[in-house]
C-alpha cells in the first residue's frame, strides 16, 4: 500500500468514526442533514449550495431529446414505457421525496418534504417530521397518511423500492406530521437515512376518480397527468412523441436551501426520436436539444465540426466527475444454462479486446473498468488481507481458490502475441467446459450443438460496441449475433430477463453502498422481474456479503465488506467489464448562463443553469427555430 493511499484510508476512517460518534451522541434527537460518511461541509446551518447563483433568473425553455417512446406516467410499476421527467427511483420532475440527496456531497441528504428526522441508537426505527408548508399542486397539505400510503404501494409494486426498503416492516402515522418507520433488524446504519429517498405520492388523488368517473389504479399504466408536489407539472403531451413540463409558479419548496438558485427553466420540453443518429442531427440543427451529454468518443473527437460549433453558438465543455464510476459491462444472463458454468463466462471475458477498441474506435478516451465499485477506496485491489481476508475466510470452501492467491486481472490485448494468448486461454476454458472446435464451429462435445450467443441492444450504436467482441467470439467458433430492438421491446425484455447478453448496461454505485446492493446482486432479486439483478446472480456467498455490507458497523468495516463483495463478484465473471471516463462531456447551445463552478460529485447540475434571454433571442433569429 502506498503512503498516499494509507493516508486516504486513515483519514476516511477518522471521518467515519467521528460521524458515528456524532450519531451515537445525538441518537433520538431531531436532525436536519443526514450523512453516512461524515458531517456535511455545510455543518448544521445549510442555507444553499455554495456553487449556485441565488439570483439566477427564471424563464425560458430547455429543450431535450429522448430516444424511444412512452406510454405511461406511472414509473413505479413493471409495466409500460415511462415518459421523460418521471423517475423509477426518486420523484423526477413531478414528486418530492422526504429528503433530497445532495448534489455536491456523497451520501448526504438535506430536508425537502421532511424538515427533520431521528432514530434510536440501535437503528431499529426512524421517525420523519414533515414540513408544515409542504403541499400538493392542488393546495392540499402533504400529510403523514400520504407518506404511509406511498411506502405501502411502492413496496408492493416497485421491485426497486421493495429491495431498497426490504428491512422496513411498516410505516405508522403517529400524528399529521410525523411518520415512524419500523425495521426488522437492528444495526442497519443506512436505513434511517435512506428512508429520506422515499418519494411521496398523493393518496387522495390516486384513490380518486378521473374525469370520466373511473377509479384510478396505481398498479396500472396511465396517461392521465398525475397530481404532483415538485417544481414542475405536465403542461401538455403527445403520446409517444413529446412531453412538455411547466414550472409551478407557487412551488411550495422554492425557497428551501436545496432549491435556491435551481430549477430555473419555465418550460422543459422533451422530444422523442427513434435513435441516436436522428437525435444527433436534431441537435446540430438547433431547436430540439439545447444540452447534450455526449456518450460517443468518436463523435466528440471528430464530429463537432458543424457550422454552429465553428461560430461558437454551440459550446463543447468537459466537466470533472469525482463520484464513483459505474460498472458498465456486457451482462451475461446466468439464468441461461449455457452461461451457468463459470469457465464459459471467464472465457467470454478473455475473448474481449478492450485495448484495440479503445485505440481504434474510442480515440483512447477510456479507462478499463476492473471493479464493481470503481473509483475511491471501495474497489478491491491486490490480494485480500486484514479484515477483508477474515471475512472471506468464512466462505473459503465456496470460493475459487485463486481468489486468495492471485490478484484479479482482466486480460490485456496490447500486442499480437497477447491477442493470440488470450484467445487460446478462452478456448482452453471452453474446452474444459465441454466445448470443442469442429470444422471451425464451437460445438458441445456431447450433443454437437453449436455455441450461440445473441447480444441484445436498443440503439444502432450498440453495433459498434458489440461488433469487435463478436468478431473475436466468431474466431472461437461461436455463432455470435446482435439483435437491435426498439426501446419498448428492450425495456420489456430486460424486465423479463429475456436475453443472452446485454450489449451495454450500467450499474451506478455510491460512496456508501448499502441496501440497494440487494436489488443489484441478491438471489431474491434474480427471481424478481424488473429488478436490477440483470445477470441473474444466485450465490449464497454474495447474499451473505451483501448483508455484511448493509450491516457494516463503521467505515473500516464497510470498506472491508465491500472489498470482499467486489472480489467475489469479479471472480465469478458475471459480466464482462467495459470502460469508464471520469468526466462529463457536454455540448450546449450558447443560450445559457450557469455557475462556472459545477458540483464535481455529479459533474453537471443542469438545474443550476438558466436561460439568457438575449442569447436565446439571437440564436432563434439566426437559426430560425432555436428556442
Amino acid at each position: 500500500m502506498t503512503v498516499g493511499r494509507f493516508r486516504t484510508l486513515f483519514a476516511s476512517a477518522l471521518v467515519f468514526a467521528f460521524a458515528a460518534s456524532l450519531q451515537a451522541g445525538f441518537a433520538d434527537e431531531w436532525r436536519t442533514t443526514s450523512s453516512l460518511i461524515g458531517p456535511s461541509k455545510y455543518g448544521d446551518n445549510f442555507q444553499r449550495y455554495d456553487y449556485v447563483n441565488p439570483d439566477a433568473p427564471k424563464g425560458g425553455t430547455l429543450n431535450r431529446v429522448v430516444i424511444g417512446t412512452f406510454d405511461s406516467f406511472n414509473p413505479y410499476i413493471v409495466q409500460g414505457s415511462v415518459a421523460a421527467g418521471f423517475a423509477q427511483f426518486g420523484g423526477g420532475l413531478l414528486y418530492d421525496t422526504l429528503m433530497e440527496q445532495a448534489t455536491d456531497e456523497g451520501s448526504v441528504s438535506h430536508p425537502l418534504v421532511a424538515e427533520a428526522y431521528k432514530y434510536p441508537s440501535d437503528y431499529s426505527s426512524a421517525t420523519y417530521r414533515l414540513d408544515p408548508r409542504a403541499k400538493w399542486h392542488d393546495g392540499q397539505p402533504i400529510t403523514a397518511d400520504d407518506v404511509v400510503w406511498s411506502f405501502q404501494v411502492l413496496k408492493a409494486n416497485s421491485p426497486m423500492y421493495n429491495r431498497y426498503f426490504e428491512n422496513v416492516t411498516d410505516a405508522v402515522a403517529i400524528s399529521d406530521r410525523e411518520v415512524e418507520f419500523h425495521f426488522s433488524q437492528k444495526g442497519n446504519r443506512e436505513l434511517p437515512k435512506i428512508l429520506g429517498d422515499l418519494v411521496v405520492l398523493p393518496k387522495h388523488w390516486w384513490e380518486g376518480t378521473d374525469a370520466s368517473g373511473k377509479k384510478r389504479d396505481i398498479t396500472r399504466p396511465t396517461l392521465e397527468p398525475p397530481l404532483g408536489s415538485a417544481a414542475y407539472k405536465i403542461a401538455s403531451f403527445k403520446a409517444g412523441s413529446e412531453i412538455v413540463w411547466q414550472r409551478v409558479p407557487d412551488y411550495w419548496a422554492a425557497k428551501l436551501p436545496v432549491k435556491i438558485g435551481r430549477e430555473n427553466f419555465d418550460t422543459q420540453r422533451f422530444s422523442y426520436f427513434l435513435d441516436d443518429n436522428a437525435s444527433w442531427q436534431a441537435f446540430t440543427k438547433g431547436g430540439f436539444e439545447d444540452f447534450r451529454a455526449e456518450a460517443r468518443a468518436q463523435r466528440w473527437a471528430v464530429e463537432y465540426t458543424f457550422p454552429a460549433v465553428k461560430a461558437a453558438d454551440v459550446i463543447k465543455k468537459e466537466f470533472p466527475l469525482t463520484s464513483p464510476q459505474p460498472m458498465q459491462a456486457y451482462v451475461i444472463n446466468t439464468r441461461r444454462p449455457l452461461f451457468q458454468d463459470v469457465r464459459v463466462r471467464q472465457a467470454l471475458t478473455y475473448a474481449y479486446d478492450f485495448e484495440s477498441m479503445n485505440r481504434t474506435i474510442f480515440f483512447g478516451a477510456y479507462t478499463r473498468t476492473d471493479s464493481y465499485f470503481e473509483g475511491g477506496d471501495l474497489a478491491s485491489r491486490g490480494l485480500p488481507q486484514g479484515k477483508e481476508l477474515e471475512i472471506l475466510q468464512q466462505y473459503r470452501d465456496k470460493l475459487p481458490p485463486e481468489l486468495f492467491t492471485t490478484e484479479f486481472k482482466l486480460p490485456v490485448y496490447d500486442t499480437p502475441q497477447s491477442a493470440r494468448e488470450n484467445l487460446r486461454k478462452a478456448y482452453d476454458l471452453l474446452k474444459q467446459a465441454g466445448w470443442i472446435n469442429k470444422g471451425g464451429k464451437l460445438v458441445n462435445a456431447q450433443t454437437g450443438t453449436q455455441f450461440k450467443i445473441e447480444f441484445l441492444g436498443n440503439d444502432p450504436v450498440d453495433e459498434r460496441v458489440a461488433a469487435p467482441f463478436m468478431d473475436n467470439l466468431r474466431r472461437l467458433g461461436i455463432d455470435a449475433t446482435l439483435r437491435i430492438v426498439d426501446d419498448s421491446q428492450y425495456t420489456n425484455r430486460t424486465r423479463a430477463f429475456d436475453f443472452d447478453v446485454l450489449a451495454l448496461a450500467s450499474f451506478q454505485q455510491s460512496n456508501s453502498p448499502g441496501n440497494e446492493q440487494r436489488d443489484f446482486w441478491s438471489s431474491k432479486a434474480a427471481d424478481t422481474p424488473g429488478s436490477r439483478n440483470l445477470a441473474g446472480i444466485k450465490n449464497q456467498v454474495v447474499d451473505a456479503l451483501v448483508d455484511r455490507v448493509i450491516l457494516a458497523t463503521d467505515r473500516d468495516d464497510l470498506v472491508a465488506a465491500t472489498h470482499a463483495l467486489d472480489r467475489v463478484l469479479l471472480w465469478n465473471y458475471y459480466m464482462v467489464p467495459q470502460w469508464h471516463l471520469g468526466k462529463v462531456r457536454a455540448a450546449y447551445w450558447n443560450k445559457f448562463g450557469f455557475p462556472e463552478k459545477q458540483p464535481s460529485y455529479i459533474g453537471v447540475d443542469l438545474d443550476s443553469w438558466w436561460i439568457d434571454p438575449a442569447r436565446e433571442k439571437a440564436l432563434a433569429a439566426k437559426y430560425k427555430g432555436v428556442n
